[in-house]
């Protein structure tokens, strides 16, 4: 289990790199770290585990039992939270990822990232492709179309203009 979590926390902080324009927060990268840190407190209550079987002493582990019932609660206790602020993540992500398509014009950085975004997620837009119509790109190609990283990949002659959503 300890080394599911450090693959999941490394892929985390890996496939970072990818969004880190959007999750401009300087806290987007707290879960993947606790994510490893579980993972070595993970390790470590394994190891006395192992240690007071094999030992066949009731003090380690009835300390072993201790320690999973404190790590129960405390999972409990997260996934409450997570409950309980799901909306808020929801709204400043949104808030995030509507000001970087806001920047977007083709050639900057961003641009790249929503591009990139777009594609890998199959998405176009924060929540569909209208979002792209308050952007300033939009109203400054003037032919009414969006991105072609909108468009679906398995169609071919896309234009990214709003007249064929089907292909978006």
């Amino acid at each position: 289990a300890a080394a599911g979590l450090s693959y999941v926390g490394a892929y985390v902080i890996n496939t970072y790199r990818s969004y880190d324009n959007f999750l401009q927060d300087k806290y987007a990268l707290l879960p993947a770290v606790i994510i490893i840190c579980v993972a070595v407190v993970m390790f470590a209550i394994g190891l006395i585990g192992c240690c007071a079987t094999f030992r066949e002493s009731r003090v380690g582990l009835g300390l072993f039992l201790a320690i999973i019932l404190v790590i129960f609660i405390a999972e409990v206790s997260a996934f409450v939270l997570g409950f309980v602020y799901r909306e808020k993540v929801k709204t400043d992500v949104q808030g995030t990822m509507r000001s970087v398509f806001e920047q977007y014009d083709g050639k900057n950085p961003e641009s790249r990232v929503v591009d990139y975004l777009q594609e890998q997620l199959h998405c176009c837009g924060v929540k569909n492709y209208s979002d792209w119509t308050t952007t300033r790109w939009f109203n400054s190609t003037g032919n009414n179309s969006v991105p072609l990283s909108c468009c679906r990949q398995d169609a071919k002659n896309c234009t990214g203009l709003l007249d064929q959503p089907q292909e978006l």
